[in-house]
């Protein structure tokens, strides 16, 4: 009887060890924020909005592509030194009627971040749901975090979708297999993008988190974004123009004054995106600042190799990413110090 008494005990304890893990692993399959991240995701699936964007995206990228096809032939006949780089021509090329896909890219992706993120915490601020879903026992910052990883998500999946739909189609129609450094240029420039929305989104969530309606958070996003794309390149050279050195002084300063507009230049986010973009996907481009004539003597006009391209880059990746943690974590800030209260 003992021993019957025991194996009973034993046989008990794995069982009960059994149940324990099968429950740790469904609370950890339902953990709060990932369910908030469902959530968020499927709102954005089934919304009129997303499903605008993308149809806008998919056509421009079709156009995009169409254009690349009807000048790749003059690009694929013409003599040079990097017709080794045929399929990233797909990305570059144009015929001048439609912008290349990285215009498309820059001028469309900050819509989209602004379109996902606009209205994430104002809405439901104004529908009364927000007090509601923070009576619940989860932790605030989880509401913030929850809508910035799922319209990232979706970002994500989207463009990465695109981009090797456009590479399907390329193939296709060339018949010519990229290179495995081509393969990976295009799928750093998907990255890029990726970051480059990222930043528009944040921005659009903190306006959302300061103005309570998602009109003004929407003006205000849109009024940052045309003043980096528009004002922004027009007052540099204002700038420009107003502190060139006379003719009198020597060649080093007006180097000097041309680094200085470099600089301004690149605190615009489009700018960051547009001279990464364009040194990842034409690997002719070896400088991204000016040069002098000792430094381009002796220069052998070779394409640069991806990891040069990858370290010249590089900090234009981190501004991108550091505009991104700026915006992000000054939404944090205001969203964990507002007082929400139910109506």
């Amino acid at each position: 009887m003992n021993k019957a008494w025991e194996a009973i005990k034993g046989l008990g304890g794995r069982l009960a060890q059994k149940e324990a893990k099968s429950s740790g692993r469904d609370e950890k399959q339902y953990h709060p924020f990932w369910v908030l991240v469902q959530k968020e995701v499927a709102d954005h699936l089934h919304s009129w909005r997303f499903q605008i964007l993308l149809l806008l995206m998919m056509l421009t990228c079709i156009g995009s592509l169409y254009t690349a096809m009807m000048s790749i032939r003059d690009a694929a006949s013409s003599e040079g030194a990097f017709q080794s780089f045929l399929f990233l021509k797909l990305f570059t090329a144009s015929d001048g009627t439609l912008p290349t896909f990285i215009t498309f890219i820059s001028f469309l992706g900050p819509l989209l971040g602004i379109g996902l993120g606009f209205d994430a915490v104002n809405s439901e601020r104004n529908k009364g749901t927000l007090s509601r879903l923070l009576s619940q026992p989860i932790h605030r910052d989880f509401v913030l975090h929850a809508k910035f990883v799922a319209a990232l998500l979706v970002i994500g999946v989207m463009f990465f979708a695109l981009g090797f739909l456009v590479m399907g189609l390329g193939l296709m129609m060339i018949g010519i297999p990229p290179t495995p450094e081509e393969f990976w240029r295009m799928v750093i420039f998907l990255l890029l993008s990726t970051c480059y929305v990222a930043f528009w989104l944040n921005l659009a969530i903190l306006f959302s988190v300061r103005f309570r309606q998602p009109a003004t958070s929407a003006l205000a996003s849109i009024a940052v974004w045309l003043f980096f794309s528009v004002f922004f390149s027009m007052i540099v050279n204002l700038i420009a123009t107003a502190t060139f050195p006379s003719q009198a002084q020597d060649a080093g300063s007006v180097l000097t004054h041309q680094q200085f507009v470099t600089y301004l230049q690149r605190l615009s986010p489009s700018h960051l995106f547009s001279e990464a973009t364009t040194t990842m996907l034409t690997p002719s481009v070896r400088s991204l600042g000016p040069l002098t004539i000792e430094q381009i003597y002796g220069a052998i006009p070779s394409p640069l190799p991806l990891g040069q391209s990858l370290l010249l880059i590089w900090p234009h990746t981190i501004g991108l990413i550091a505009g991104t943690a700026l915006c992000f974590g000054l939404s944090y800030v205001l969203f964990m110090r507002q007082e929400i209260r139910s109506r």
